[in-house]
């Protein structure tokens, strides 16, 4: 299996496996309560079964090439995961999304893992278009788009039902050739 260091504190990427169950669901229960907060993973994701299934959901949609999943290792630990939640290579669009515990907030973990995602998918895959959706009241998600250079394109008003509340969604993305000459200029 492959790791990609994001980073010199030790800091990994790698793809998360249906045979990592386990691991992943002490992970989703030590963070439980903070990735819940904006997040429906903790909800879908509560014994070692569901777990596996939710793990072997991105393991088939990898296999179809329409989705991926990796998560993001500190120390050995995993604190959290990136995805194409959707990956339309026939489009060239995809959309990615993350999770963090709160003990990994602070360090650029997402930034640079999606950054990682970003590169493939424009740089190998071809793909035009990188979305990213996060509610309107998630400003640590949004602020990672502006990080990634993204552009926010609007807002789509009480689109999301999630724990019985209604939540405005924001879509923010970034082109292919945006994505390149951000990168240059770094």
């Amino acid at each position: 299996m492959f790791a990609v260091a994001l980073g010199d504190d030790g800091a990994r990427l790698r793809p998360l496996e249906p045979w990592q169950a386990e691991e992943f669901l002490a992970h989703m229960d030590r963070g439980r309560d903070f990735i819940g907060t904006y997040v429906a993973l903790p909800d879908i994701v509560t014994d070692p079964a569901s777990a596996r299934a939710y793990l072997q959901t991105y393991a088939d949609k990898t296999a179809a090439d329409t989705g991926r999943l990796y998560g993001i290792w500190l120390d050995d630990t995993l604190v959290g995961g990136v995805m194409f939640r959707l990956f339309d290579a026939a489009q060239g669009t995809c959309e990615v999304g993350c999770w963090l515990e709160r003990a990994a907030i602070g360090r650029g973990l997402v930034t640079r893992a999606v950054t990682v995602l970003i590169d493939w998918a424009v740089d190998v895959r071809g793909l035009h278009r990188v979305e990213w959706v996060a509610s309107s009241e998630n400003t640590p998600s949004i602020n990672v788009a502006k990080r990634l250079g993204m552009t926010r394109e609007g807002v789509r008003r009480e689109s999301y039902l999630y724990r019985g509340a209604r939540h405005d969604s924001e879509i923010w993305a970034v082109l292919a050739d945006e994505w390149r000459a951000a990168r240059t200029a770094r």
